[in-house]
């Protein structure tokens, strides 16, 4: 059998450890993951009954089209129905967009370093990709706009980026969208959108009304604490989403998970006490950097990336051995920093407290 040639020196997608392969491998018992930017504090009391009622559905497939999530999230976004395409997390919807759009011959522009499942699909379709290294942690809008040709069908923007957790602001997105030729799909990603709180963050939705060539894609792995039903969605133009829908997967998403969804719409305010817990827990961090005078970056989303000035493998490994687990920044583009997940107030401490015990120790054993 000959696999296709791009495949052969791709890797797949690394997720963080474990829970239960840390544990074995190191004897401990307690074990805190902050590693996948999940929410610690769970998901909302509304999603769990909505589950249990619906357990004795099981048996059945899902609705295909999402008819009851669609209408919900719908109202929600004060957008059309026909405006809204599922996935198995954004992740597929990132899937979905690059199998319709990209094919050899073709390129798509992205920043880099950002959430690497850009890259990941675009090289399985055979297009070029084009990277454009972020400038002090933030997208070069001017050179992805360079970067831009005849060819190009794709370009991204992450934002919140991950993993920075910077962003971009509404001045300088609508006059990029605005530049980018007609025939390019620019793809806004805001899987941490219901973390923002900076002022001049764009609500770009309102792109929509005004350009047939934006589409955004956000989730309910994250705030909405979701991650393990895996159900995420874009918004885009109606004659787009329709277009791209044959690259969809049949019941691509579980009736779990659009009863879950649904319920979790209707609990906006155990959003509204996550996002001020996580900014609370931004802080702490933020207070442990400027005591040690490490650098990083203020993040829009529910991580922070700190610069160690050391192998970020060395302080995941310590970390990995008192039962955090936290990403290295070697995975993710930046060799010296890690990607902390933000906790509860007491994680936050906890490894806090681990960190600086590993800052202020001369002989400690990593």
């Amino acid at each position: 059998m000959e696999i296709k040639a791009q495949l052969l020196d791709l890797k797949p997608y690394q997720p963080g450890k474990p829970i239960e392969e840390v544990k074995r491998e190191f004897g401990l018992e307690k074990i805190t993951k902050l590693a996948s930017n999940e929410n610690p504090f769970g998901c909302s009391e509304k999603v769990k009954e909505a589950i249990t009622a619906n357990l004795d559905s099981l048996a059945l497939y899902p609705d295909g089209y999402s008819t009851e999530l669609r209408q919900k999230l719908a109202t929600h976004l004060n957008v059309e129905g026909s405006q809204l395409i599922f996935g198995n997390g954004s992740d597929e919807v990132i899937q979905i967009i690059c199998r319709a759009l990209l094919a050899p011959g073709k390129n798509t522009v992205m920043p880099a370093p950002s959430f690497p499942q850009y890259k990941h699909n675009a090289v399985i379709e055979g297009a070029e990709v084009r990277e454009i290294e972020l400038i002090d942690g933030n997208h070069n809008l001017t050179g992805m706009l360079e970067a831009v040709d005849e060819n190009t069908q794709i370009v991204w923007i992450c934002s919140p980026n991950n993993p920075t957790g910077t962003y971009v602001n509404e001045e300088s997105l609508f006059s990029f969208v605005s530049k980018v030729p007609k025939h390019v799909l620019i793809v806004i990603d805001e899987a941490y959108y219901e973390y923002v709180d900076a002022s001049d963050f764009p609500e770009t939705i309102n792109l929509l009304k005004d350009y047939d060539n934006v589409m955004i894609l956000r989730t309910f792995s994250k705030a909405y604490g979701l991650a393990s039903l895996r159900i995420g969605y874009g918004i885009g133009p109606s004659a787009l989403i329709n277009k791209i829908e044959p690259a969809r997967e049949p019941f691509n998403t579980t009736r779990l998970a659009q009863f879950a969804a649904t319920a979790a719409l209707d609990d906006q305010q155990f959003i509204k006490e996550c996002v001020e817990k996580n900014n609370k827990g931004l802080q702490q961090f933020y207070t442990f950097c400027e005591e040690h005078q490490l650098s990083y970056y203020k993040s829009q989303g529910n991580f922070i990336l700190i610069d160690f000035n050391q192998q970020g493998d060395t302080v995941f490994q310590y970390l990995l051995q008192r039962g955090f687990i936290v990403r290295s920044g070697n995975a993710l583009g930046f060799p010296t920093c890690v990607r902390i997940t933000v906790g509860t107030k007491e994680q936050n401490q906890e490894i806090i407290s681990l960190l600086t015990e590993m800052l202020e120790t001369k002989n400690v054993s990593i």
